[in-house]
């Protein structure tokens, strides 16, 4: 009985230390995705925001950090606008319609994201429509 003990007490330690060895013993990674509703861009001269995408309630974010973003938006071909996906205050530039960053790297996962734009000077008021996001994190 007692060598089948010591077996399983072994065992056990091992295991534990495969795991902290192989990282499983991290935070499990996750993801979240939110859309946020069109909205009309008319000026170029003043940023124009979104409404904010936030993780939803039941996402387990708490303490987790972004790893990497997707974002995409629409607009009527043929016409175009400045845009940038920011958290807080902190924004990044974006080079299109759709891609990812890793900008926001590090930064807390349950912080929600909004979208900003701008026409370029002299260019027609713009529909973006198709927002969301998909926030990957540790």
């Amino acid at each position: 009985m007692q060598r089948h003990n010591d077996r399983q007490r072994w065992a056990s330690a091992f295991a534990l230390f495969a795991a902290l060895l192989t990282g499983a013993a991290q935070a499990a990674p996750g993801s979240w995705v939110a859309q946020v509703p069109g909205m009309m861009v008319a000026m170029s001269d003043r940023q124009s925001a979104s409404q904010h995408a936030a993780p939803p309630p039941d996402a387990p974010v708490q303490g987790g950090a972004i790893n990497r973003i997707q974002w995409r938006f629409q607009h009527p071909p043929g016409q175009t606008v400045n845009a940038w996906l920011c958290q807080s205050e902190r924004c990044t530039a974006l080079t299109g319609m759709r891609g990812s960053t890793r900008a926001f790297a590090g930064e807390p996962a349950s912080v929600p994201l909004h979208f900003r734009f701008t026409l370029p000077a002299g260019k027609p008021p713009v529909r973006v429509r198709g927002m969301q996001v998909i926030v990957n994190y540790q």
